[in-house]
This record gives C-alpha cells, sequence and structure tokens, in this order.
C-alpha cells in the first residue's frame, strides 16, 4: 500500500487478496466481557483478522488508544472515542490479539450527525422526505496493516449496519481534501459539499456522500470476485458474499 494511501487511511474523518472463508465464533458470553465477534476474515498472505462490535469499556479504550495516536501522526487532534450510542455502532478489527483498526457508524436522530457540526446545511437539505441519513467517522488503522481484505470486510461490517439492518438511503463522511479521490474510487462517494476547516481537529475537509443503493449494486455485482494477484482499484471486491452477510446481519440485528 503507497504511502499517500496509507497517510489516506490514518486521515479518514467523517465525522488483495482473496479472502478465505470467514468463520464465526458462538455467543459470546457478554457477563464477561467478552468482544462480540462478528466475523473473520483471511487475506493471501494469511494474516487473520476478527471482526468485532464493541461493547465494553476496555475495548473502546482500546479503538480509541489507535484513534488518537493514528490522528496524532498526521498531526491532527481528535477526541478520544465516546460510550456507546444507542443509534451507532463501533467496529474493531484484531489481529494476534491486538487492535488494528477501528471504524464507526452512527445513525441520524435527534441528536444530529457528527458531520452536521461543520455542514450542518448540507445536511438539513439532505433531510428529505423518503431519506434516511448515517454517517461513517472514527476510522483509523494501524500503520503495519497492509491488507485491502481487512480494509473491504471491516467497511462492508459498517455498510450492512447502515443498508441491511437500518435502511439508510444515504452515508456521509468528511475526508481530508487530499484524500477526496481515493474514497470516490474506493467506494463511490460523491462530493456533497465544498471545503471547509474542521476546527475540532484543526485540519480541512470535505463532505462525501455514497448513496447506498449504488454501494448495494456494486456488493450485488462485485463482491467476493477478488482476482488474485491484481491490484484492486475497489474496496467492493473485498465484500463478503450474500451467505456470510446473512450471518452477519443477524449479529448485528441485536447489537
Amino acid at each position: 500500500m503507497s504511502v499517500q494511501v496509507q497517510a489516506a487511511l490514518a486521515a479518514f474523518h467523517a465525522r488483495l487478496h482473496s479472502p478465505s472463508v470467514p468463520s464465526f465464533s458462538s455467543d459470546p458470553d457478554r457477563s464477561q466481557g467478552v468482544p462480540e465477534e462478528l466475523v473473520e476474515v483471511c487475506d493471501e498472505a494469511n494474516n487473520c483478522f476478527k471482526i468485532f462490535a464493541v461493547r465494553h469499556a476496555a475495548e473502546l479504550h482500546r479503538a480509541s488508544a489507535l484513534l488518537q495516536r493514528r490522528y496524532a501522526w498526521r498531526g491532527y487532534s481528535i477526541a478520544p472515542l465516546e460510550a456507546r450510542r444507542r443509534r451507532s455502532i463501533t467496529l474493531t478489527a484484531s489481529h494476534e490479539g491486538a487492535t488494528v483498526a477501528t471504524i464507526t457508524a452512527a445513525l441520524d436522530s435527534a441528536e444530529g450527525l457528527y458531520v452536521e457540526a461543520l455542514y450542518p446545511d448540507c445536511v438539513h437539505a439532505l433531510r428529505e422526505p423518503g431519506r434516511k441519513l448515517c454517517e461513517f467517522t472514527k476510522f483509523a488503522v494501524d500503520e503495519s496493516v497492509r491488507s485491502q481484505a481487512l480494509l473491504g470486510a471491516i467497511f462492508h461490517v459498517a455498510c450492512m449496519y447502515v443498508l441491511e439492518v437500518h435502511r439508510c438511503t444515504d452515508a456521509l463522511i468528511e475526508v481530508n481534501p487530499r484524500h477526496v479521490r481515493f474514497y470516490e474510487q474506493m467506494l463511490g462517494f460523491t462530493c456533497a459539499a465544498e471545503q471547509r476547516l474542521d476546527e475540532s481537529v484543526n485540519a480541512p475537509a470535505v463532505l462525501l456522500r455514497l448513496d447506498m443503493q449504488h454501494c448495494a449494486r456494486q456488493i450485488e455485482s462485485l463482491a467476493g470476485g477478488v482476482n488474485p494477484g491484481r491490484k484492486q482499484r475497489s474496496f467492493y471486491p473485498h465484500f463478503f458474499a450474500r451467505d456470510v452477510v446473512d450471518q452477519v446481519v443477524s449479529r448485528l440485528r441485536t447489537h
């Protein structure tokens, strides 16, 4: 993965590989604070990653530490992850017991969206009858990770939550202007508003929008279609096949 792409992943702000057949663990003992494993994916280098839905303070602390470290590396300041909100989910990925990636997906609610702080006019304009908004925020990946299989997997689980479970129509993110093209290419986001200064992280930002129907069509046509040995220019071929989606969605519905 190039330095530019790695920087894009570290700076994501909103607020190849042929994977093996994913495996699922039995239901965790929540009384003991065991993370809820949703799915496991392995890449062509035999690196295996487990994706979890965060439910407990210790998991949140590890995800927050990763997030703050990666933002600091790019010279940005960011507040720690907050305790779980009812209409959101924070996902983490682990490799050999270490947290190596995190992303939060949140639904529109009476509390509003995180991106609304910088783009209140744009978010208000998108709130039309028949539309249901959501956002992806607080995305960070450990600098040691080079696996597109992992990135595709964690993004797909986030998409499952907002698309399959909650039937959202539009997903919003804020990204650094340098990385707009990356998110347009890899996931199909389009520009929703002009560049503004996000004082919460002391960096410029651009609001992007993903049409979730477009996302669904890309998943249907490309998921599970990785060509080993060929560099992928989209995350969608790394998304899961339908039978895996059904199992993960079943678990997400209990979150």
